[in-house]
């Protein structure tokens, strides 16, 4: 059955009541519900997140496309996946909150396993040192996903393997992200991993709280664990 057209300013009320939303279980009920139209509405923010993460991993990653073994962690829908999937990636185990998200991401048919974790409240299901790249993408945001995970992803990377993270630059999240940069900082001091890199992206999703036509910004980091 083919979905009904979403329009920008239906998909903007529904930002806003996911960002409104006081619990983590208000939030996990709400992706819930969202996850039949989310990639139609993703479409509809012109919304880059994912495919620059794809596009900074490739850059990067020399080794075995196809071998290699990808946390994807509050893979949604599989939007990442699908991304790096073009770009020679072939094995894949994703972990998000949401069951729907994930009943979504399984009929995709990108995933090798698929795991129900909610960040933050439960640790995540995954094996100290036993992935070759781990990735988050959209997640890292005020109210959503902790900053104590950060540590959780970079146990999970196998040493000399990769942790590819996203942070949009919308004015509620400005905290957020600076607070990020510090713990990706001080995990540096630690000797825990190294930066690979820093992308800048002017325009990362069209704008909802803004003016009309505006886009905010984001940034994907890359380190390599050491």
């Amino acid at each position: 059955m083919a979905l009904t057209q979403r329009t920008f300013e239906t998909v903007k009320g529904v930002v806003a009541s996911v960002r409104g939303t006081a619990t983590v279980g208000e939030k996990m009920a709400f992706y819930d519900t969202w996850a039949g139209n989310y990639d139609q509405d993703v479409a509809v923010l012109d919304y880059h997140a994912a495919s620059q993460a794809a596009s900074v991993i490739s850059s990067h990653f020399s080794g075995d496309r196809e071998a290699a073994v990808v946390l994807d962690v509050a893979c949604g829908t599989g939007l990442v996946a699908k991304q790096m999937k073009l770009d020679g990636f072939g094995h894949f185990v994703g972990i998000d909150g949401s069951k729907a998200m994930l009943d979504v991401a399984q009929e995709k048919e990108l995933y090798q396993d698929l795991k129900q974790c909610i960040l933050g409240e439960q640790l995540l299901p995954a094996k100290t040192g036993s992935f070759d790249l781990v990735v988050i993408c959209g997640a890292l945001s005020v109210d959503h996903v902790p900053l104590r995970v950060v540590r959780e992803l970079c146990s999970a990377c196998k040493p000399g393997g990769y942790v590819c993270m996203t942070c949009r630059h919308g004015h509620d999240n400005l905290p957020y992200k600076a607070a990020l940069e510090r713990e990706l900082k001080q995990m540096e001091e630690e000797g825990l991993w190294s930066c690979v890199a820093v992308t800048e992206v002017e325009n990362w999703a069209r704008e909802v709280s803004g003016a009309e036509g505006s886009y905010i910004s984001g940034s994907v980091y890359l380190y390599k664990k050491l």
